[in-house]
């Protein structure tokens, strides 16, 4: 039974605090991971590296990321979720000060893998919020942290871009440093013991069979556009990730204690929740790139602004900001329809993002409109995502389907970039480096067309609204392990 309101509350620190400081976590995870993304550049400038040896400053974070989400929830499912947080905090913060140090490329690689540890704070601050909220508090709280990847990365890009630009690289991972050590104390004060459950274990075995699978992809992703996307080096790099993708699914269907039960996707709204999000990310994630990419393109090549970083990053801020609105606003609809039609409405928002991108992209009022609709349509989607998944899991699963869910959004991500990558490289004439504009046309297209398929596929998972607006109790809060 649920316990009453007034009673009292043993857990640490103020509960009033909890949900600001799970939700500044999920922040602090998005905005640290875009670190990478808008010093590309600054890297292969400052490192004396190639520009594509430079994007490895941005992949070993993705990938130590897509593993710390699922091991982190496993682990995090129990007793062990609080020390589990405050180390990957630690490691993060550790991370930060590595990278802004001269320690050269091989030592910002290092402290960029650890700062993808981070990755896992997500999956359990949900798994907090579910387990420590009352119904009436915890599903508006499990929505706006599933939305806090799209408002970090709209903070992070143009806050990373004018320190970069005023300060240079490493006071941009000394501002991380400070932030990241904002969130641990904060952690550190007022996240509760997690729940007195049987320890679970971890799958080491799934675990490197995932991590392999992983990495086998990012390396194809990040790779394939030298290397050629049918040569034998990106081929072998796909077959490696199918085979252990078959190698880890099979493991988990056979082992006692699995990383992930992959037979929860036998679950309409779990399934549900992974599908809609792969597509989604690969059919809007790369506006953000095309539009930073734009902005910045000289205006010599009859279509750019010729804008600065600082410029083209302000206009993820639309972005952010939609994301935000979007979660404040689909709590009536959440409540009355359920998650499933908020992420098709979502899908829909996302088509018209990109087809504003593709037929109005002349002026930065233009590019606003769309950031801010695909803002808003991401907004429903990630804030709807999480309950799906809730909704379909019981509480000792949240924390390890949650992170399988983060691995699923950020292969989805991965793989939307590297299709926008290779388009615009398909588009550049020989002899130049600018893509011709009609490279923008065809990446926005193939957004549309994913996206599309993204809305059908949501709506088949459609259930009907007096079933889908019901939402399971929060189950009253376990027994807690004194400190």
């Amino acid at each position: 039974m649920q316990a009453p309101a007034n009673e009292p509350d043993c857990r640490p620190g103020p509960p009033r605090l909890l949900v600001p400081v799970l939700v500044f976590l999920g922040v602090v995870t998005a905005a640290g991971g875009s670190l990478g993304a808008p010093l590309l550049p600054t890297v292969a400038a400052v490192e004396h590296v190639s520009l594509a040896a430079s994007q490895w400053a941005l992949t070993v974070s993705l990938l130590v990321g897509a593993i710390a989400a699922p091991v982190a929830g496993r682990l995090g499912d129990g007793r062990l979720r609080r020390p589990v947080v405050l180390a990957s905090l630690a490691a993060a913060l550790v991370g930060c000060v590595l990278s802004a140090l001269p320690t050269g490329f091989v030592g910002l690689l290092i402290g960029r893998m650890l700062q993808g540890a981070g990755g896992g704070l997500v999956p359990l601050a949900i798994a907090t919020a579910r387990d420590e909220l009352p119904a009436e508090r915890g599903r508006p709280a499990i929505a706006l942290l599933g939305v806090t990847t799209a408002i970090g990365i709209g903070v992070g890009y143009p806050v990373v871009g004018a320190i970069t630009q005023q300060f240079g690289m490493a006071a941009a991972f000394w501002a991380g440093a400070a932030v990241t050590a904002l969130a641990l104390l904060a952690a550190a004060r007022v996240l509760p013991e997690g729940p007195d459950r049987e320890a679970r274990g971890l799958d080491w075995p799934g675990a490197t069979l995932l991590a392999v699978c992983v990495a086998a992809v990012l390396l194809a992703l990040s790779q394939g556009q030298s290397w050629g996307w049918v040569s034998i080096r990106t081929l072998a790099a796909i077959a490696l990730a199918v085979a252990m993708l078959a190698g880890w699914v099979a493991r988990e269907l056979n082992t006692r204690r699995p990383l992930v039960d992959v037979r929860l996707l036998r679950h309409r709204a779990v399934l549900a929740a992974n599908v809609s999000v792969l597509l989604v990310g690969v059919g809007i994630y790369p506006l953000l790139s095309l539009v930073v990419r734009l902005v910045q393109t000289p205006t010599g090549a009859g279509y750019g602004f010729g804008e600065s970083p600082l410029v083209a990053g302000s206009l993820l801020v639309p972005f952010s900001f939609a994301s935000f609105a979007a979660n404040k606003a689909a709590g009536a609809l959440l409540r009355r329809r359920g998650p499933d039609t908020v992420v098709v409405a979502g899908c829909v928002l996302l088509v018209a993002a990109m087809a504003q991108f593709r037929l109005g992209r002349g002026t930065l009022w233009e590019l606003g409109i769309a950031m801010a609709l695909a803002g808003f349509g991401v907004g429903w989607v990630f804030a709807a995502n999480p309950l799906q998944l809730v909704r379909g899991v019981p509480p000792h699963e949240t924390g390890s389907a949650t992170g399988f869910y983060q691995v699923v959004r950020s292969t989805g991500f991965a793989l939307g970039s590297a299709l926008s990558a290779t388009v615009l490289t398909s588009a550049t004439p020989r002899g130049r480096s600018i893509p011709a504009s009609s490279g923008y046309d065809t990446a926005a297209v193939f957004g549309i067309c994913a996206l599309i398929v993204a809305t059908a596929v949501s709506a088949a998972f459609l259930r009907p609204a007096k079933t889908a607006s019901q939402s399971p109790p929060a189950p009253a809060p376990a027994a807690r392990s004194t400190r």
